[in-house]
């Protein structure tokens, strides 16, 4: 297969996944060798007066939102309101792995949010999780 070639079949299973969500560790797995676990990491952003919120809409606002979903190994990246705590904004952040993340830290992209965290005045609880195999036996309980 010519270089060229190898490039437009890798567009075009980009393109595929992209219409077909469920094809997405096919186009990761030549990016980043995916296994089908995912690393994902919970980040709460809590500020004043506001402020957290306002740091979200600014991520989206400045387009930092869809560069970072469009980076190599990134999973999803969402934001989202806690009911009980409107101080309090949560980013969960899904990575194909460790190595993604550490490219996206190392990124110009993370000097832009880490300027605009400092300009809401914003910190940061962080959890971090590693996915697991889906369980047939809770099929029960979710419903589809």
């Amino acid at each position: 297969m010519q270089l060229g070639s190898f490039w437009h079949l890798i567009a075009l299973i980009q393109s595929i996944s992209y219409a077909y969500p469920c094809l997405l560790g096919l186009r990761l797995s030549f990016v980043f060798g995916y296994d089908g676990a995912m690393l994902v990491i919970n980040i709460y952003y809590s500020g004043k007066n506001g402020a957290a919120r306002s740091f979200a809409k600014a991520m989206e606002k400045t387009g930092l939102l869809e560069l970072i979903r469009s980076e190599p190994g990134n999973l999803g990246y969402e934001y989202f309101y806690p009911a009980q705590d409107e101080e309090t904004v949560l980013l969960i952040d899904k990575w194909v792995n460790q190595e993604a993340l550490d490219a996206h830290h190392q990124s110009p992209l993370m000097e832009r949010i880490a300027e605009l965290r400092d300009r809401f005045d914003l910190h940061m609880r962080v959890e971090r999780y590693i996915s697991i195999e889906d369980n047939p036996l809770d099929e029960g309980y979710i419903r589809h």
